[in-house]
């Protein structure tokens, strides 16, 4: 099994400059809830980075531009994503921009795994 976190933001060195930029400015209106639990302006927040570096399940991140060209498929972002043979949403963007606290989020996914 393999969890495929989507961001809601496109690859590369511009998009990333615009990212930064929005949450700088004007954070609340910020489009990637999963950006905004999991990073901070620029950086990975450290509870997300000890939780995915030892969860036994493997993990794949990917912008938007990257999964759809990857994957040929197109969701709702961001999305997070369980693949065993076929791949079905985990946490859907609604499910994800509800959430408040990264906390949250990682109960969230610990629990879907179970």
């Amino acid at each position: 099994m393999k969890l495929i976190f989507v961001y809601n933001a496109d690859s590369g060195a511009i998009s990333g400059l615009f990212d930064i930029g929005h949450k700088i400015i004007s954070p609340g209106t910020y489009s990637c809830g999963l950006c905004s639990l999991t990073f901070d302006t620029f950086t990975e927040k450290q509870t997300w980075r000890a939780f995915r570096e030892s969860s036994p399940v493997e993990m794949e991140f990917l912008h938007r531009d990257e999964f759809e060209k990857k994957y040929s498929l197109k969701f709702d972002y961001p999305v997070i994503l369980r693949q065993d043979t076929e791949i079905e949403i985990l946490l859907s963007k609604k499910e994800i921009d509800s959430l408040p606290h990264l906390d949250d989020l990682i109960a969230k996914i610990k629990e879907s795994l179970k």
